[in-house]
């Protein structure tokens, strides 16, 4: 099986930063694709940013300059998300995504994480 587990989330003040990690478990045979969606209460997930293994990044234009996707080659199985300057908009549950390609399978399949909650209060 495989597993992602997000932690970092909290409460914060407005213009305040927070850092999330994903980590990613199991039996992986590689990890393409990672990246970070939000879903704000009614409203519908969306994608934050996203990060190929080929160092490629994608952002949302709300957070364009203010939050930074990454991952480190001492922890190829962990995705980042430092978030700077939060304002109440970037509220929401946080929801760590990787394609990855699981040992006794012969195609990538997407995989979720729990989520973890951010609150910016003003």
């Amino acid at each position: 099986q495989v597993q992602l587990v997000e932690s970092g989330g909290g409460l914060v003040q407005a213009g305040g930063s927070l850092r999330l990690s994903c980590a990613a478990s199991g039996h992986i045979i590689s990890i393409s694709t990672m990246g970070w969606y939000r879903q704000a209460p009614g409203k519908q997930r969306e994608l934050v940013a996203v990060l190929t293994s080929g160092g490629s990044t994608n952002y949302a234009d709300s957070v364009k300059g203010r939050f930074t996707i990454s991952r480190t080659n001492a922890a190829k199985n962990t995705v980042y998300l430092q978030m700077n300057s939060l304002n109440p908009d970037d509220t929401g549950v946080y929801y760590c995504n990787a394609d990855i390609h699981r040992a006794g399978t012969f195609r990538v399949q997407s995989y979720w994480g729990q989520g973890t909650q951010v609150t910016v209060s003003s």
